[in-house]
């Protein structure tokens, strides 16, 4: 599904929109995997690639909108069934996946949520095999992205992805500015004024 419908970090959710059977088909076989958190990396790459395809499937079902706030009660209100449950989008980011694992921040660099702002999707499902060198990859490149973090020489603008979640990025004391120098190749200085800006809900869209 993503390597067929996602192109430069976009999707076409008109394609798909037409012609679901590919998108429909993983969605079903997805309904009866069962996945245990003691298999961590399984069970991530799980969650994330369905949080994904899910996303994909409720804006290509009420495609075409501008917006996946176009439509009421995407993320806390539709329920889907996979993984043997019922489940909505923000109960697979929050509960399934940030409070299982809550030293694991790079969930936010993933989990793609339709729209410009979010993180850019790739043309590829995450591994186990892999999650790790993934997640690792797409952070650094978020954090890297000069649209995603705005820096000059006296401030910093964050993605507001680190002001909502703040409490994921600020453990044992860390700054914004400490955690993602982790991720830079030119250091933020630590002195730096922080602000953020704000987040553009318009459709990742390929025919935008």
């Amino acid at each position: 599904v993503f390597n067929t419908y996602v192109k430069q970090n976009k999707v076409d959710y008109k394609a798909i929109s037409e012609d679901s059977d590919l998108l429909d088909n993983a969605l079903n076989d997805a309904k009866n995997i069962s996945v245990s958190s003691l298999n961590s990396k399984t069970y991530q790459a799980f969650w994330i690639n369905t949080y994904n395809l899910l996303v994909i499937k409720g804006i290509s079902d009420s495609y075409p909108i501008k917006s996946p706030l176009d439509i009421d009660g995407f993320f806390d209100t539709t329920t889907y069934s996979v993984g043997r449950k019922k489940v909505t989008l923000n109960d697979i980011e929050n509960k399934l996946l940030r409070e299982k694992f809550p030293n694991e921040p790079r969930f936010h660099f993933v989990l793609v949520c339709g729209a410009l702002s979010c993180p850019p999707i790739i043309d590829h499902a995450y591994s186990p095999n892999f999650l790790d060198k993934q997640l690792q990859e797409q952070t650094v490149k978020a954090i890297n992205n000069p649209n995603f973090l705005r820096v000059n020489n006296t401030s910093v603008a964050f993605s507001q992805i680190m002001e909502w979640y703040n409490e994921d990025f600020t453990k044992n004391g860390q700054s914004l500015i400490q955690f993602s120098n982790a991720f830079r190749s030119t250091k933020i200085p630590e002195d730096a004024k922080v602000t953020f800006y704000p987040y553009d809900w318009t459709l990742n869209d390929i025919t935008k």
